[in-house]
């Protein structure tokens, strides 16, 4: 028999990048039909863009497409969902509600959408545009597994996916939802220093990017620890370790522990 995210439609409230990367995730996996996928957006330029490049259904009528669906993706952003949230609470009964809006708790849909509500709360990042994302879910109450395994299918089309309580995904937010634009930064002062050192700048951003890619995949097909991975680089009296030698006087370690924490922070003071 098919699983469940293979035969439930699917209505995207928000039109945005995010949804996008669901939209082509979902599609791209087979997972259903573009004639399963409705999306809502304010921007017309949007929706235009959206039916024409992936063929699904779209408009502006929020409500129409909640009694549609049966899972219905949240995706606006956080100022917006209250006013959301009154517009179409009452048509989210019987669908399975998945919330991609950071920092928002299941309890304040609930409390919106009635406390029958089954709800998964999700934080997805940025590289699930380029189908390598990493989301966390957290289960609501009343959500059954096939539920679970629907959410599941959706985010795994853009990447990978892991099980958290709740009350972790402001640390959640905090490593995976910013960690992106750390390693962002962390590319581009590798270029610059191959750029320094008198490699042209293309040049310089491929290596930093590649490499980062390659020690990421290393990390993730090995299960090896990153610790034994960067040992088996560093040779006694070699270059690597002269580099590391020059990280840690720099702080690089404890400035990467201080960045999750300080956005872990900022997540859960935007949550109240």
């Amino acid at each position: 028999m098919p699983s469940p995210g293979l035969t439930r439609k699917i209505a995207f409230v928000g039109g945005g990048h995010m949804a996008e990367a669901l939209i082509g995730g979902v599609l791209s996996a087979k997972l259903c039909g573009p004639d399963r996928i409705w999306a809502t957006d304010t921007a017309t330029g949007r929706l235009d863009h959206l039916k024409k490049k992936y063929g699904i259904q779209v408009g502006g009528q929020n409500c129409e497409a909640v009694a549609w669906g049966d899972v219905v993706v949240l995706a606006v952003k956080p100022q917006v969902l209250d006013v959301v949230l009154q517009e179409i609470g009452s048509e989210l009964a019987k669908a399975l509600v998945v919330s991609v809006v950071a920092g928002v708790p299941i309890r304040r849909i609930a409390e919106a959408c009635g406390q029958s509500t089954r709800v998964i709360r999700t934080m997805p990042n940025t590289p699930a545009m380029v189908h390598a994302g990493m989301t966390a879910l957290a289960i609501g109450a009343g959500v059954d597994a096939d539920d679970v395994a629907c959410a599941q299918q959706i985010f795994e089309s853009v990447g990978k996916v892991v099980m958290v309580e709740e009350r972790l995904m402001d640390a959640v937010t905090g490593l995976s939802g910013s960690g992106p634009a750390y390693v962002f930064l962390a590319i581009e002062a590798l270029a610059d220093g191959g750029v320094k050192m008198g490699l042209p700048r293309e040049t310089a951003g491929l290596l930093a990017a590649q490499t980062v890619l390659g020690a990421a995949r290393m990390v993730l097909e090995t299960g090896q620890h990153p610790a034994r991975l960067k040992d088996q680089v560093t040779s006694p009296g070699g270059t690597t370790i002269a580099g590391l030698h020059q990280l840690e006087q720099g702080g690089l370690r404890a400035t990467l522990i201080n960045a999750v924490e300080a956005a872990t922070k900022r997540s859960q003071e935007l949550g109240r």
